[in-house]
């Protein structure tokens, strides 16, 4: 039993062939999967595939690559949305240091917006973290993200700051690249977190897990990063799959 706690089943890649990508999915083990929307586009397409799937959810959030385009009617909107009784988080959210489309003070402002918001409707966050890491954390902090937790989604940075990350009730999300040859950060990662915190995504479309690297990724590909984690760990990917759903379940509140 998987569970997917990242994908992008709205993104415009799975358009043709949303149904079947379900279904592999769902042939591979994954029982459950969160939908994350993150801009006009794909916030109302996210609600509408958890609305039409058993054990799919939606989260709801504005994106920091975006957010020079958000403004309170936005925030309002995703608000009003978080009412959903199949929307289980706000995100993602975040920073983003590789892209210059949003002036940096512009996204750390979404970005605290959004943790207020989320901790008014008293719902968990999603993190999105691209070259932004210590900003990131002090952001949390100041904020006390740690009243509503949250995940750190494709934890691809050090070590060291996996417990800053657990000390503020976050949870620890790898994804595609622990599968990477070259990636020697998420391994670590994935034999350090505690088994009680991990979570495993693939963030399809995106980051397809080797040996799948370059193509589009899918929710069924979940499969091969729990794997490798399990490798990693040296125990069985059975246990290591049930442990991640129970621990999303928990985190998401999904019963």
């Amino acid at each position: 039993m998987l569970f997917d706690t990242h994908v992008h089943l709205n993104a415009r890649q799975f358009a043709e062939d949303r149904e079947e990508t379900i279904q592999r999915a769902r042939d591979a083990g994954v029982e459950y999967m969160v939908v994350v929307g993150f801009d006009h586009e794909t916030i109302p397409l996210a609600i509408e595939i958890a609305e039409e799937n058993e054990n799919i959810y939606a989260a709801v959030g504005w994106h920091p690559v975006d957010a020079i385009d958000m403004t309170e009617k936005e925030l309002e909107w995703i608000e009003t949305l978080s009412a959903h009784p199949k929307v289980v988080a706000i995100g993602e959210m975040g920073l983003d240091y590789h892209w210059d489309k949003s002036p940096k003070d512009v996204q750390k402002k979404v970005f605290r917006q959004q943790i207020a918001l989320a901790k008014k409707v008293n719902m968990p966050v999603i993190i999105h973290n691209r070259e932004a890491t210590e900003d990131i954390i002090e952001i949390l902090q100041e904020e006390q993200a740690s009243e509503v937790g949250g995940i750190m989604h494709c934890y691809n940075d050090s070590v060291d700051y996996v417990q800053t990350c657990l000390d503020m009730n976050f949870y620890i999300s790898l994804g595609g690249p622990v599968t990477f040859k070259n990636a020697p950060l998420p391994k670590e990662v994935a034999k350090q977190v505690p088994l009680d915190r991990l979570l495993v995504e693939t963030d399809a479309p995106f980051l397809a897990p080797h040996p799948y690297r370059g193509k589009r990724n899918e929710p069924a590909y979940v499969a091969r990063v729990a794997e490798d984690i399990a490798a990693l760990r040296e125990m069985d990917v059975t246990e290591l799959g049930n442990i991640t759903t129970e621990n999303a379940k928990r985190f998401f509140k999904i019963n």
